[in-house]
């Protein structure tokens, strides 16, 4: 046996360098042959799909970077490229561009359609771009047209040759608002460090030392790891305040007149609609039920799985085109963008993702807003935000359709009760602020940000 050095470096390991160099060249070539294989091979599909699908055409040519605006350089301050995968993490920004905004440049990109919908609704000012393809010659015109002086992911979002890539040009790469689900970490164990790129990173912005734990466990120095808390705290509207007209015309829309309770499920997968529409209405057959599937592609299905049940819906789309309200019917929400406000409209708020084996979905969107919160036992992907709010007396766990119905007529018969649940959720969410100004001093802190 050998003997670890005082560093916990193993001398062999070390004369085994070049031969590690070497099986790190031959990981990452068949990497790049991995991407070239499937864009060769997928082409003639991608061509076949394009042609009958103008969507599809328009996804392509963006992750191939066909459709890259070219700008500038970058001015004095910088420009800070800030990437959210998909809607949670394009909502979570807000406050980070919103600090960043009067003194640096920025470009926000997302992977997926609703990513980028949300992205240009909410920064219709910025240059919005779709996520490159990690292939090396879609990276480098990315980056080229581009001119990033800095690149901050949300949470976790490392695509090993863009890292890689970016680095080589000097431009240095943050992970803020940091956090691995424990699947995510088991799937980066068996990677270990040669695709990860986590000595790639400048910086990992940890939400919680739990998180930033397991970032030190898959290889990151320790001196590039802080802790500061999530951001997407910083841009959840908890303040008491008149809702605005676009929520004022929502609850027109769907008939919210504050003479019936306002029960909505959000953030739902299958089959959690069915269930909750039955339990909500068992509970409270006066209520308004108002479903918000995660994903609007499986609106069809969920449609189709309602009315199995003799639950005829109403899709949001259609009251807006039209269609006479009625409000014994369950409304499914067929566009995106419309949970926040719906949760400002609410009685109680069901978090879905959470009756089934899915990890759950964010709990502190509806606390904020001073809601009594239900979810289903899998918060696995949400393990601290639940914590936080059972600890304040803000939430209740239901196991099932069945606990579901219980709970909700009991806290409709006490309103005083939901209340205080509202109120406790409220405050602490309050209480975990702080996480952007934080982040941003460690931006600066490891040179990512140049100072104004």
């Amino acid at each position: 046996m050998v003997a670890a050095s005082p560093g916990g470096a193993d001398p062999e390991r070390r004369q085994r360098g070049p031969v590690r160099a070497l099986g790190l060249m031959v990981l990452r070539g068949a990497y790049d042959l991995a991407w070239f294989t499937l864009i060769a091979l997928g082409s003639p599909w991608w061509l076949w799909r394009s042609a009958g699908s103008r969507s599809f055409r328009r996804m392509v040519t963006e992750r191939l970077c066909l459709r890259l605006p070219r700008l500038s350089p970058p001015p004095p301050g910088g420009r800070v490229l800030i990437h959210g995968v998909s809607v949670g993490e394009v909502k979570a920004s807000q406050s980070l561009v919103a600090a960043l905004r009067p003194h640096h440049d920025v470009v926000v990109s997302a992977s997926t359609d609703s990513g980028l919908l949300v992205a240009r609704e909410l920064y219709p000012d910025l240059t919005v771009v779709r996520f490159p393809l990690d292939f090396r010659p879609v990276v480098a015109r990315f980056l080229r047209c581009l001119q990033p002086t800095a690149i901050v992911l949300l949470e976790l979002e490392i695509w090993p040759l863009f890292v890689r890539s970016a680095g080589r040009r000097g431009i240095p790469t943050a992970i803020v608002s940091g956090r691995i689900t424990p699947a995510s970490f088991a799937n980066y164990r068996r990677f270990g460090p040669t695709l990860t790129q986590f000595s790639a990173v400048r910086l990992f912005a940890a939400q919680t030392e739990t998180y930033a734990e397991r970032f030190r466990a898959l290889g990151a120095p320790e001196g590039r790891i802080e802790i500061t808390g999530n951001v997407k705290v910083d841009g959840l509207d908890a303040a008491a305040r008149e809702p605005d007209a676009r929520t004022r015309a929502l609850a027109q829309e769907l008939g919210l007149d504050g003479a019936r309770p306002v029960l909505v499920a959000g953030s739902t997968h299958g089959p959690e609609e069915v269930l909750v529409a039955g339990a909500f209405r068992a509970a409270a057959p006066g209520a308004r039920i108002v479903l918000v599937p995660r994903h609007p592609p499986r609106v069809p299905e969920v449609v189709a799985a309602l009315r199995a049940e003799g639950l005829e819906p109403q899709l949001l789309t259609d009251l807006r085109s039209g269609e006479a309200l009625d409000p014994n019917r369950p409304t499914v929400v067929d566009t995106i963008g419309e949970l926040e406000r719906l949760y400002s409209l609410a009685t109680l708020a069901f978090v879905g993702g959470t009756l089934i084996d899915h990890g759950g979905q964010n709990v502190l969107e509806p606390a904020a807003r001073g809601l009594a919160v239900l979810h289903g036992p899998d918060v696995a992907n949400f393990r601290q935000e639940a914590a936080l709010l059972e600890q304040a007396g803000a939430s209740q766990v239901v196991r099932d359709a069945a606990q579901l119905e219980a709970v909700t007529r009991e806290l409709l018969g006490d309103p005083q009760r939901m209340e205080a649940m509202g109120t406790a959720g409220r405050g602490a969410v309050e209480g975990q602020r702080g996480a952007t100004e934080r982040t941003v001093g460690a931006l600066y802190r490891h040179g990512l940000l140049r100072r104004p």
